[in-house]
């Protein structure tokens, strides 16, 4: 809900169950109360008005915060010519539908990113050739590239991506068209993967989250944000949460990484990430969700002890890589508090999954380490 009580009639009042005689007089001074009331059941995402934004209602009798489009997997691994699978991608509104740029493993099993457009969010075409960055060639000569977010700021597209340049680190571009696309410096030296922008200065400052790793299947890994003048030159690194060891919340105790662009709200940043266990079987990957300080992002506010959302259905559970469900992206609309999740599943499909700003810090709050 985004709307704000306006009307203040006694008969209104007693209809929000203001205690006490419902006199004009008695509205006056019961009006705080009703502002202060409504403030603490509603949350507002700063953004603007998505209309065409994919939504289904939550099923009738499902509990968790996040809910599945019916008709997952959105895309399935072979929406190109060469692909094995199409996963971990991410999505922005763009002129009267939807651009995304996807990561499309090929059947040789190389990495790349490849750019797709929809009318609905839902049907996607994926472009055959891998996109083609200009720059400087020793910047841009291409490993792999994996991973991709995707942060609508300053009249641009910035993409970030986990870029192959002697081992992993943040690979950095921008564009205007998803045509023509331009490759700025490697962000920080190897090895990092989850680089996600904040889609606005803060301070003045640009803002990345990170997470430092190794060259293999990172065993371990914790949630960094750093800060820049000019999308160039990064410093300013502080550290924003870690892993959760022991059995509190033992679904994120390997590692945790930023999922989508965070979302701006009128109580902080809201970010979905990533947390991941190890078990017999290997890694599972969950969703969770912090609310980190408006204007030092560095700090967690709330943070969810239970997943938002983990691999349940056949597509999560069966792939590639089992037992994944890793975001990448969001689209939002202010005006409803509406959220899309795009995810990648079991490493090899593309779902989407839904949920409200409301719900989701309510459920934050209320299940927070």
């Amino acid at each position: 809900m985004m709307c704000r009580l306006t009307v203040w009639e006694p008969d209104k009042l007693k209809s929000f169950g203001v205690p006490g005689p419902c006199t004009r007089e008695s509205a006056l001074h019961t009006k705080l109360f009703y502002i202060q009331r409504i403030d603490t059941i509603m949350s507002k995402i700063i953004g603007n008005e998505l209309k065409n934004i994919p939504w289904e209602e939550k099923p009738e009798g499902y509990t968790l915060p996040v809910w599945r489009y019916s008709g997952n997997p959105i895309i399935g691994r072979h929406a190109t010519k060469r692909s094995n699978s199409v996963f971990n991608s991410a999505v922005v509104p763009f002129g009267d539908g939807f651009a995304g740029v996807f990561r499309c493993d090929s059947r040789s099993v190389s990495m790349d990113l490849f750019v797709g457009f929809s009318k609905d969010g839902i049907n996607w075409d994926i472009q055959d050739e891998p996109i083609s960055f200009e720059g400087d060639p020793v910047v841009t000569v291409r490993e792999y590239r994996y991973d991709p977010r995707v942060c609508y700021m300053d009249g641009k597209y910035y993409i970030t991506w986990c870029n192959g340049y002697h081992g992993p680190t943040i690979g950095v571009g921008w564009t205007e068209d998803f045509k023509t696309f331009h490759q700025l410096e490697n962000a920080f030296l190897p090895y990092n993967r989850n680089g996600v922008l904040f889609p606005r200065k803060i301070n003045g400052r640009y803002m990345m989250l990170s997470r430092p790793s190794d060259t293999g299947h990172t065993p371990f890994g914790d949630i960094f944000i750093s800060q820049s003048p000019d999308m160039q030159f990064w410093g300013c690194h502080r550290h924003v949460m870690s892993t959760v060891k022991g059995d509190e919340s033992a679904w994120q105790s390997t590692k945790i990484g930023a999922g989508p662009i965070p979302i701006e709200t009128d109580e902080g940043w809201l970010m979905i990430y990533h947390g991941v266990i190890t078990t017999c079987q290997g890694y599972v990957y969950r969703m969770g969700a912090a609310l980190l300080d408006k204007d030092e992002p560095w700090k967690v506010l709330y943070r969810t002890k239970d997943y938002i959302l983990a691999p349940y259905e056949y597509y999560e559970c069966v792939g590639d890589v089992p037992n994944v469900t890793f975001p990448c992206a969001t689209l939002t609309d202010a005006a409803t508090g509406r959220i899309a999740i795009y995810y990648g599943c079991a490493d090899t499909v593309t779902g989407v999954a839904f949920t409200t700003v409301d719900t989701l810090l309510d459920y934050m709050k209320e299940n927070s380490l």
